[in-house]
Order: structure tokens, then C-alpha cells, then sequence
């Protein structure tokens, strides 16, 4: 008999425990949830389809920042300069636009002035985030310089040429102009594909790249690897380096997609732009489930947590919460998911003891 009980009590604790373990998985989903219902009591209209497009368009720009964050975290890296380059990209964009590309020819005396076609300017905004990641990865993988420090350094480079691009100022009226080729920017930020807008199709095509390169390829696995054991993936033959370069070009890709819909969106570029994105990125990825010690982490998990940081924030200024407040409470979720993420890996690694 005491047998008996003693086999209950411990049935009734692994139930406890896995149900425990079950609701931690489930954190994320469980937390938009409890978001929704809150909000949708509290501010008006919040559950009404024209809001609710609206903040998917909010969640989009955390959405692409934190998808290249969740690869550069998953392979045991960070990086603090993804909204310093949705600053740089939409100044670079925002200036080719707004006075196209001034040349002095001193020579002459007079200035040349070139303007290119909305396509190739957008093309120079991608590549000026692909050049950001790249000079991520070469600080990082050639000149061993810890990510935290590499991206801290790159995040005050990029703020600066972003400032300096345009000593300051903004770019505004980025309307263009149809002579010059460079109308249209602003369809990428506010137009519609079959009354869904343009930029909830560009999350969606990313998040679907992003998952088929975590999951169906080998380098997803390597990223994986690389993040849970640098030296047992070198030793098994993964070209670590190519590996970090790719997650810190792919943030940067991801950051200019970001800086170049804000820009649209506002329909004018300024350098102030992004300050503070690298923290949503970062709690995004972290509240989704992946590990910040790497090699644990899903791209779905992550847009849930940028949905999660969206909604919060969304709902925050729809029931008038004082924008200080409002620091206070993104930090305070970022760091409740840093704890959640500590208990996580410390149950984990209890029961593989076991």
C-alpha cells in the first residue's frame, strides 16, 4: 500500500513537472493571448480588422529584425547594431530620393547630380545593411573581437554616417518624382497585394526563407552547431567562420528590409530612426524561446514574440500609458524572459543529469 502511494506521488510529480515544463514551452502563445483579452477589454476598437492590419505592420518592423537576431543568437553571437542600420539604410534611400547623388567636380566648378530608378535605390539600401553585417562578421570571425563589443562599435559607426549623411537633418517629401524614376517608394511602406499590405507579404516571404534555412538545409543545422558547441562543429568538419559571417550579413539584410519600410512609411528619413529596435529585436527572439547561451531557438517562436512585443506596445498607446511607463515595462519583460530562459535550460540540464 505504501508502494502504491509512494507511485502515485511520483506519477502525480513528473505530471506536475511536465505540465510545468509544457506551459514554459508555451509561454509565448500563452502571453499574446493574455495580451489580446486584456486589450481587447480595455482600449476600444482593438480587435477591429482595420487595427489589428495596422499592427501587423507595426509587428513587421520587429518582425524582420528579430528573425536575422534569432540566427545570429542561435549560433552564440548578439548584435547591437540592427537599428542603428535601419537608421543608415533609410537615410542612404531617404538621400538618394530626396536630392539624389551629389558629385563635386572641382575641376569644373560645379556639382554633378545623379538620381537612380526607385529599384536601384532600394538595391544600395540592401546592400548598404549586407555591407554592415559583412563588416559584423569580418570584425567578429577574422579579428576575434568579442559580438557584443564588435556590434556596439558598428552601432555608433552607422549612427553616425547616418547623421552625417545629412548633418543631422531629415529627408522629407520622399515622394520623388516620376521625370527622375524615383517615385513610388512610398507603395513599399503603405501599398496593398490583394488588400493585404506590402509589408506583412515581405514578413511573411522572409519568415518562410528563414524557416526553410533553419530547417531544411544544411547550413541551419550548421548555425545550430555552431551555437551549441563551437568546437565540437569544428572539429566535425563546419566552416565556423563562413557560418558567422552569413548570420551577421543575413541580420544586416533583414535590418535594411526594416529601415527601408520605415522609411517608406513615414515618407521621410531621418537618422534618429531605430534607436532602441536592437532591445525589441532581442526580446522578440529571447521571448520566442531562443537561448541567448545559442544553439536553442525557432524563427516561428520568434514571430510570435515579435507579435508579442507589438501588441504590448501597440496596446500600451491605445490606452494612453506614458511613453516612460512604457520603457519600464519593455525592460521588465525582457528581462522576465532572460529568467524564463535561465529556468528553462537549468530544468533541461537537470533532466539530462537525471
Amino acid at each position: 500500500m505504501g508502494f502504491t502511494k509512494y507511485l502515485s506521488g511520483l506519477n502525480l510529480k513528473k505530471n506536475i513537472s511536465s505540465i510545468g515544463g509544457l506551459l514554459i514551452k508555451l509561454r509565448t502563445f500563452i502571453a499574446l493571448i493574455v495580451l489580446l483579452i486584456f486589450f481587447s477589454i480595455t482600449a476600444d476598437n482593438f480587435l477591429e480588422i482595420n487595427n489589428l492590419i495596422i499592427m501587423t505592420k507595426h509587428v513587421s518592423i520587429t518582425a524582420f529584425l528579430a528573425i536575422g537576431m534569432t540566427f545570429v543568437i542561435i549560433s552564440g553571437g548578439i548584435d547591437l547594431s540592427v537599428g542603428a542600420i535601419v537608421g543608415l539604410t533609410g537615410m542612404i534611400a531617404g538621400g538618394l530620393i530626396f536630392e539624389g547623388l551629389v558629385i563635386p567636380l572641382p575641376m569644373f566648378g560645379v556639382e554633378a547630380t545623379f538620381y537612380f530608378n526607385i529599384l536601384i535605390v532600394i538595391l544600395i539600401g540592401l546592400l548598404v545593411g549586407i555591407l554592415v553585417g559583412f563588416v559584423n562578421g569580418i570584425v567578429i570571425t577574422r579579428f576575434k573581437v568579442a559580438p557584443f563589443i564588435a556590434t556596439l562599435g558598428t552601432l555608433h559607426v552607422a549612427r553616425g554616417l547616418a547623421n552625417i549623411r545629412s548633418n543631422g537633418g531629415t529627408f522629407p517629401r520622399l515622394y520623388g518624382d516620376p521625370a527622375l524614376g524615383t517615385d513610388g517608394f512610398l507603395a513599399l511602406g503603405t501599398g496593398n497585394v490583394l488588400g493585404i499590405p506590402i509589408p506583412i507579404w515581405i514578413m511573411l516571404i522572409i519568415f518562410a526563407i528563414a524557416v526553410y534555412i533553419s530547417k531544411k538545409t544544411p547550413l541551419g543545422r550548421h548555425i545550430y552547431a555552431v551555437g551549441g558547441n563551437e568546437e565540437a562543429a569544428k572539429l566535425s568538419g563546419i566552416r565556423v567562420k563562413r557560418v558567422r559571417m552569413f548570420v551577421y550579413i543575413f541580420a544586416g539584410f533583414c535590418s535594411a528590409i526594416a529601415g527601408l519600410i520605415w522609411a517608406s512609411q513615414l515618407g521621410a528619413a531621418t537618422p534618429k530612426v531605430g534607436e532602441g529596435f536592437e532591445l525589441d529585436a532581442i526580446a522578440a527572439a529571447v521571448l520566442g524561446g531562443t537561448s541567448l547561451s545559442g544553439g536553442i531557438g525557432t524563427i516561428g517562436g520568434t514571430l510570435v514574440g515579435a507579435f508579442v512585443i507589438g501588441v504590448l506596445g501597440d496596446g500600451m498607446v491605445m490606452i494612453g500609458v506614458s511613453p516612460f511607463l512604457q520603457q519600464v515595462i519593455k525592460g521588465t519583460v525582457i528581462v522576465l524572459a532572460v529568467i524564463i530562459d535561465t529556468f528553462q535550460r537549468n530544468m533541461q540540464q537537470k533532466s539530462t543529469l537525471r
